[in-house]
Parts: structure tokens; C-alpha cells; sequence
């Protein structure tokens, strides 16, 4: 398993290394979403209007991510005249309304009225525009380990698996981290007999306590996790006996740093949104990527977020993050009264021993930040959080933020 993850990282850096040279395409940002519901599992729209939001929220590229399915092959979804079903009459004339009563398309059975849930290739033949806006396929792989004893407890294992070609079945496993990483593992063959890039991200791993941030460390398959999720009931804070997704973070990378040997853990934000008529829960545009990277595909996108060129937001944009000749440097899109704070987080290594894990090693103010290695750091990353209060935050009182991938010396 490690010297999967060894050959597959250094695959990525080649790759990265390679469209970096001389004649190399110029790179932009994309905006993209990776942790997407609709009707097709629990989320609470038909697929035509979750992509409606993400299109005219100016994002590039989403993936709608339902649990344990693709969008494929032929499905009807009951129209609630009770409110028992998750598609309202009133949600339907909508559908009518904003695309046309040809191509909402409806039947009636014993029961009622039903409607076909649009497929992945309807949605893209509706959507998508070269350059512009893109579909990548997706699934959230939804698994659960149960405890044994007189009170057994389900403990949720919920990975994101990225540009697949085809339905991924959850796996199994007698642990946590046994069930975690046969999934991983189950998606990256996925993409090898597929030939094509891939990616696996942990989702939520606070959410009914399900994944400790000793799981977090022994993914072995791949090296990605949710720091960010705005779904507001998966506890990404933590409490008073549970360490925050951030805190995760640190100790992971610590640990997989140290006595594991397992290489960087990347860090994704995401909305997980199921809500689009006014549920407060989780709605879209609270998390998401930036990823760069010459074109818009799938098959790019995931190689420049495998050679960790993207960072995570829930509302401040970067305009460039480098790493290298020195120093970690930070850019700051300026934006009308707002101020901008970024921390460089590490952990360092004094006389041979684990300092303190994930301390501030820096803070400074401004659009612009650097910061020199000492020589004892483990990894550095960066976050900046602006003074501008979320709009629709997970939780009251959070303020915008990004986050910087590790750099590993």
C-alpha cells in the first residue's frame, strides 16, 4: 500500500513537473464543487436545479456526488401532493417554469405523478460548456463500521471518489480504518482498470464520530479529507472530547510524517450540499476548491489536485500560492473593507523529538505573506481568515477563510 502511494505521488509530481516547463500551457484557477446531493439520493432537488446553482454561482466544475449511486439509467421520483416526498408541486411548476414543460418529463402511476431524474449525460448535454462549465462524475462512497458488544454503534465511513467512469460498491472491513482504507483502495484500482486519473477524499470525519484522526493518518490509498465541510451537523469543530477537522489535520499529518512513512494529507472544502429551497443546513456555495491547472477536465483537474496544486476556501480567494525557492508565499485577492490574517501552521521537530503538534509558527497581516523555514519544521501550511463574517456560515461567528496545502521540506 505504501509504495502505491509512493509511485502514484511521484507520478503526480512528473506530471506536474512536466506541464511546468518552458512550453507549458498557461494555468488559471477553477472553481469547483466535489461533495454535491440531489434527488438521485437524499438531496432535496432535482439534478437540473442543483446544477443551475452551481452555474450561476460562477463555479467551473461540480460533482454531484450521491450516496452509493451514479446518475445513470432510468429513475422516477414521486411528486409529494403531502409533503411525504422530497419534490413538492411547487418545486415541479418551478422546474417548469425555469426550463420548460418539454423538458421536465412526467407520468402518472397508481400512486401519483412522478418525475425522471435527469442523467449524468442529460445534465452535461444541458450544461456543460467547453471551458466553462464541467461535470465530473462522482459518487460518495457510503459505508459503516458497527462496534460490537451490548450497545453496538455505527460508526460512518463516507469517501469521495472523483472522476470515476462507473458505480463503486462500499466496501467492508473488521475496523475503522480496515473498512476506510479498503474503499480507498477499491477507488483507485477503480481508476487504474479505468485508465484514468482519480481521486478518493475522506468526508466529514467528524460526523457521528465516525473516523478518529488516528484513521485519518493510516489512509493509506490515498491522502485527501475534508478540513472543510459545511454541512452543519458533522461537527468539523469538534467539542470538548473530539479535536476540530483542522486539529485532525495536524496530528494526521504528524503522524503520517514521522512513524508512518505515509506522505502529505491534502486538505478539501466543500458545501456537501443537500438543501436548495431555503433549508439552512447545508446549502450550496458555503466550501469549495480552487484548483490550478491549464484546462478544464476531469482527467487535469484531478492530476494538478494530486500534485497538490489547489487550496481550499469558504470565501477568500487566492490569487497565487507557491511553495519553494525558500519560502512559503501567500497572495491575497484584496477585497473593499476587508483585512486579511494568514498562519503558518507546522509542526517542527526539536532535538529529534515532535514539538508541539500544528503550532502557529507565524501570523502575519496584509494581502501578501511569507514565510522562511527554520530548517526544523515537519510541514508548514497556510491559513488565511479575512474579517469578513461568512454570509451563510457552518456556524455563527465564522469568518471567511482558505487554506493552503502542506509543504513537506
Amino acid at each position: 500500500m505504501i509504495r502505491t502511494l509512493i509511485a502514484t505521488l511521484s507520478c503526480s509530481l512528473l506530471w506536474f513537473a512536466l506541464v511546468a516547463g518552458d512550453d507549458a500551457p498557461e494555468t488559471r484557477w477553477w472553481k469547483g464543487n466535489t461533495h454535491t446531493h440531489t434527488l438521485w439520493s437524499d438531496g432535496r432537488a432535482a439534478p437540473e436545479w442543483v446544477a443551475k446553482q452551481y452555474v450561476d454561482g460562477g463555479y467551473d466544475f461540480l460533482v454531484l456526488s450521491d450516496h452509493n449511486t451514479i446518475q445513470a439509467g432510468e429513475r422516477w421520483f414521486p411528486v409529494s401532493e403531502d409533503g411525504s416526498s422530497r419534490l413538492s408541486p411547487k418545486e415541479l411548476d418551478g422546474l417548469i417554469a425555469e426550463f420548460g414543460a418539454e423538458a421536465v418529463q412526467l407520468r402518472t402511476t397508481e400512486t401519483g405523478r412522478e418525475m425522471r431524474l435527469l442523467t449524468l449525460p442529460e445534465l452535461r448535454q444541458r450544461f456543460e460548456v467547453p471551458g466553462e462549465f464541467l461535470f465530473i462524475q462522482g459518487e460518495e462512497v457510503t459505508s459503516h463500521f458497527r462496534s460490537t458488544g451490548e450497545k453496538p454503534v455505527n460508526y460512518p465511513v463516507h469517501i469521495n471518489a472523483v472522476n470515476i467512469e462507473a458505480y463503486i460498491a462500499p466496501r467492508g472491513g473488521d475496523s475503522v480504518s480496515d473498512l476506510l482504507n479498503e474503499s480507498l483502495e477499491a477507488i483507485i484500482a477503480h481508476g487504474e482498470e479505468s485508465g484514468r486519473p482519480v481521486l478518493a477524499h475522506l468526508n466529514h470525519p467528524n460526523f457521528g464520530w465516525g473516523v478518529t484522526w488516528q484513521d485519518v493518518a493510516r489512509m493509506g490509498a490515498d491522502r485527501f479529507f475534508e478540513v472543510y465541510n459545511g454541512h452543519r451537523g458533522v461537527r468539523s469543530h469538534g467539542d470538548e472530547t473530539h479535536p476540530s477537522t483542522e486539529s485532525i489535520w495536524d496530528q494526521a499529518l504528524t503522524l503520517r510524517l514521522t512513524a508512518l512513512g505515509l506522505g502529505p494529507l491534502f486538505g478539501v472544502a466543500t458545501d456537501d450540499a443537500h438543501d436548495y429551497y431555503g433549508g439552512l443546513t447545508s446549502q450550496s456555495g458555503r466550501g469549495w476548491i480552487m484548483v490550478r491547472s491549464a484546462s478544464l477536465d476531469g482527467d487535469s483537474l484531478v492530476r494538478a489536485m494530486r500534485a497538490g496544486e489547489f487550496y481550499a476556501s469558504s470565501g477568500v480567494t487566492l490569487d497565487d500560492v507557491q511553495m519553494g525557492d525558500g519560502a512559503y508565499r501567500v497572495s491575497i485577492r484584496a477585497q473593499p473593507g476587508e483585512t486579511f490574517v494568514t498562519r503558518f501552521v507546522g509542526t517542527r521537530i526539536v532535538d529529534g523529538t515532535v514539538a508541539t503538534v500544528g503550532e502557529v509558527l507565524a501570523e502575519q497581516a496584509g494581502l501578501s505573506a511569507v514565510y522562511e523555514p527554520k530548517g526544523d519544521e515537519l510541514y508548514i501550511r497556510a491559513v488565511v481568515t479575512s474579517s469578513r463574517l461568512h454570509p451563510n456560515p457552518y456556524a455563527e461567528g465564522d469568518r471567511e477563510m482558505a487554506w493552503g496545502q502542506p509543504w513537506v521540506r
